[in-house]
């Protein structure tokens, strides 16, 4: 893992800038889509790029067996990493703004302790690195402020974000053991046409009864290209080389960038407490990694009296 600890903020970073813009395009696909039809056609767009690259690294009938032979972990991941965290993010957007549901959803790497604790313990988080998700989460409290506007249905929104959150962090400790054993991009492919397909027959069940505005639509293409399709191939690559608790601590930079997009983009005001809450976020992340550690810590693993 250590040979691999300079590219890690790299890859964190950009998958916290496209998910981070996710949010975004989430909130203006569900004005004209409802959310099962967006999402599916979401992870079905997704997943003929992947499919595509596939096929041009190892040749069609390859591509087809390796998607054929995962297909029992692409149902798995298609519905706990997809199609149910998905769409109950979509679904919550309906009620809350990005931003909150940005902050809603930096609850994974708390799911991911506590689910670690009984089904992979070699995650579990002590020391610092706990200390750094419980500061990281003080800043997300921090950048949150106050509680969403809008009243109980802003209340079951950003509650199902956190069920998402829930969902993702199994996820992600299951996709962290399948990539031991199967490439990162045949999982990402076979998840999202599992997850598409799972969820095609309810959105065409609620097909708009109108022509989507051409925003929504852009934001479909947008969040489908990138916040799908090239988010897995990062993503399916950190947990291989990460595991899942850091992996899911990008949940913590999502908030920080959304609040960006919304001040450039729809004219958002950034305070006082986003930029203390960012900062706390940032050393949160910094030190519930396991990347930067205390120079004690770092002394005692020189001299080889820490394992």
């Amino acid at each position: 893992m250590r040979r691999h600890a300079h590219s890690y903020f790299p890859l964190l970073l950009a998958l916290a800038a496209i998910w981070g813009a996710s949010y975004l395009f989430i909130k203006v696909g569900v004005r004209d889509f409802a959310p099962t039809t967006f999402i599916a056609l979401r992870m079905l767009i997704a997943a003929v790029p992947l499919f595509v690259l596939l096929c041009l690294r190892t040749g069609v009938r390859r591509a087809v067996a390796d998607v054929r032979d995962s297909g029992r972990d692409g149902l798995v991941l298609g519905l706990i990493n997809g199609a149910i965290p998905f769409t109950l993010i979509a679904w919550g957007e309906k009620h809350i703004d990005s931003g909150v549901a940005a902050i809603a959803n930096s609850t994974v790497p708390i799911f991911v302790a506590l689910l670690a604790i009984k089904f992979r313990p070699t995650e579990r988080a002590s020391g610092f690195r706990l200390v750094g998700i419980l500061l990281g989460l003080l800043g997300v409290g921090v950048l949150a402020g106050v509680q969403p506007e809008g009243g109980m249905w802003a209340v079951f929104g950003t509650l199902a974000v956190v069920l998402a959150s829930l969902s993702y962090a199994a996820g992600g400790l299951y996709g962290q053991w399948r990539t031991a054993h199967a490439p990162g991009p045949v999982l990402a492919t076979t998840n999202l046409i599992c997850g598409g397909l799972i969820l095609l027959p309810f959105g065409l069940a609620q097909l708009p009864d109108h022509m989507p505005g051409w925003k929504p639509i852009a934001s479909l293409l947008a969040l489908a290209l990138l916040g799908t399709a090239l988010a897995q191939l990062i993503m399916f690559r950190m947990l291989r080389l990460y595991g899942a608790a850091r992996t899911s601590l990008v949940t913590y930079l999502m908030p920080g960038f959304a609040v960006f997009y919304g001040a450039v983009f729809l004219g958002e005001s950034i305070t006082a407490a986003s930029i203390a809450g960012f900062v706390l976020i940032l050393v949160g992340v910094a030190l519930g990694s396991g990347v930067v550690r205390p120079w004690w810590r770092r002394r005692e693993e020189a001299v080889g009296t820490v394992p």
